[in-house]
């Protein structure tokens, strides 16, 4: 028999859905909000990059980083603590996010240097927004490809090469960015360890790269990790972030002066490579330089919330807060040499199919509607955001796009709905390595899934011997670890698993 999947709630109206819990036994706080004479919520994403699980205070009680502001959002709203990105590396995990199909169905790679865009022709989420008439921005690193071939003049660039200088006219747009997909405003240097090392205005290079590029300052740990290519004269890697912040506060302060609902999107470069914490965070966290650089994130998402709080727009503004994937490959010697586990309890790191290259952090926050200091234990993807924002804004999504999208307001209202609204998530980063969620049941679609090198060391302290066959079956209620491979006991079920992953890949998770 076919197996069927749950139908996405997209279709319905919000409005619909309303008068629906109010039958059911009074208004729901979406009602309330409505009703009060709210507009349509603000929206503000901050996405982390290569943040672990650990990281977040909140859901780490044995962190050694000190998170102060992401631990109260979460407290102020809802923390979710099986919640899951695309992919275990950057691109695909962006892309899912902003158009809520699993990147898979197109893509497994990262956009390397100079790399052409990702998309399309896809709705994406700001696209979609600024339909209902939003006013959408995009500050911090983009990774998701803009048209350099357009302003080339040089020969076609060879990554390990790097490009040139004089390969590009700078002084011409760049098609194919942010603002080509939704967005009436970007801000950035498009990934922080790739050339152009120059800031980015909407199309326009701002400072002129004209040199080659040198790593200033030399991370204290791990490797500046930065790709041959142009830098601009005196660019500073510690300054990254604090300028993103910087813009971010302004542009949220200057919505003030519209009468439009605002999206503002902020993908941070940290706590990414190059790990360079500024002076004034150094040495306050028990993690090393990379503890400190996570505690200075915290206080970028710190400015961001006060400036939702300056400027009027805290009681109607969704937060959400999330992580990109798991933690670089430098989290293993954090273990040993400070007793941080940036993945917490779980295996495996960045790139890695196990839950701790793709289970990451995910808070949402907006006052009087989401349930404060709650905590959702049910699996859902961040493929799942664009369905959820279509709900919360009344817009009716296209058949052809966000086909892996799962509505899940019924959790923002703090239900529990049975049958969940997600019981299935795939979990992939490289084109021959997918991990199938089922239920408590994780199928492991591969020899290993690991993809980053475990030190020896690693595996004997934490007890995962060498284990010889093709796949491997975890139960994660009573092993969130993925320590004892059960496909032996359960050969039948692993092989149904494996079945409803192909089925998912022929198909999307909406049924028809």
């Amino acid at each position: 028999m076919e197996k069927t999947y749950p139908q996405v709630q997209t279709r319905r109206s919000f409005l619909a859905m309303i008068a629906a819990g109010a039958a059911c036994g009074g208004l729901s706080r979406f009602s309330q909000a409505i009703e009060s004479g709210k507009k349509m919520p603000n929206i503000v994403i901050m996405y982390a990059d290569d943040m672990g699980y650990g990281d977040l205070g909140i859901l780490n009680p044995d962190s050694k980083i000190p998170t102060p502001h992401l631990d109260t959002l979460a407290r102020e709203g809802m923390r979710f603590t099986d919640a899951h990105s695309s992919s275990g590396i950057c691109s695909p995990s962006r892309y899912a996010l902003l158009t809520g199909t699993y990147h898979w169905r197109k893509f497994h790679d990262i956009v390397h240097s100079f790399g052409q865009p990702v998309f399309d022709g896809e709705l994406t989420l700001p696209e979609m927004l600024r339909r209902q008439g939003y006013q959408t921005a995009c500050i911090g690193k983009w990774h998701l490809g803009w048209d350099w071939n357009a302003i080339r003049v040089g020969p076609p660039t060879v990554e390990k090469i790097g490009a040139k200088p004089e390969d590009y006219d700078w002084s011409k747009p760049i098609p194919g960015g942010p603002t080509a997909r939704g967005f009436d405003y970007y801000f950035g240097d498009d990934v922080p360890n790739f050339p152009p090392y120059t800031w980015i205005e909407n199309d326009r290079i701002l400072a002129m790269p004209t040199e080659k590029n040198i790593a200033d300052p030399v991370p204290e740990e791990g490797a500046p990790e930065g790709r041959p290519g142009p830098m601009a004269p005196g660019w500073k890697l510690d300054a990254v972030m604090p300028r993103l912040t910087e813009k971010a506060v302004a542009w949220i302060a200057a919505q003030k002066e519209s009468a439009k609902p605002f999206f503002l999107y902020f993908p941070w470069t940290s706590p990414h490579t190059p790990i360079v914490p500024t002076s004034e965070f150094k040495g306050k966290s028990g993690a090393g330089p990379f503890g400190d650089y996570v505690h200075q994130s915290d206080w970028s998402a710190g400015q961001v919330l006060k400036a939702l709080e300056d400027n009027g727009f805290r009681d109607n503004t969704l937060v959400i807060f999330a992580s990109d994937n798991g933690p670089e490959s430098y989290a293993y010697p954090r273990i040993q040499k400070y007793g941080h586990r940036s993945m917490g309890p779980l295996r495996g790191l960045k790139r890695d199919i196990y839950e701790g290259g793709h289970r990451t952090p995910l808070v949402m926050r907006w006052p009087g509607v989401i349930p404060e200091d709650s905590v959702c234990d049910s699996l859902i993807g961040q493929v799942d955001l664009m369905a959820t924002i279509a709900a919360l804004t009344e817009f009716a999504l296209p058949d052809d796009a966000a086909r892996d999208s799962f509505d899940l307001t019924p959790l923002l209202r703090g239900q529990s709905p049975q049958p969940p609204l997600r019981t299935e998530h795939v979990h992939n980063t490289s084109a021959d390595h997918y991990a199938f969620r089922q239920g408590d049941w994780v199928l492991i679609d591969a020899p290993t899934g690991a993809i980053s090198k475990v030190p020896d060391w690693y595996n004997q302290e934490c007890g995962y011997p060498p284990d010889g066959r093709p796949q491997a079956l975890y139960n994660l209620r009573e092993d969130i670890g993925q320590r004892k491979n059960r496909i032996d006991e359960f050969p039948d079920k692993a092989t149904a698993m494996k079945q409803a992953l192909e089925h998912l890949r022929q198909h999307g998770q909406r049924s028809s």
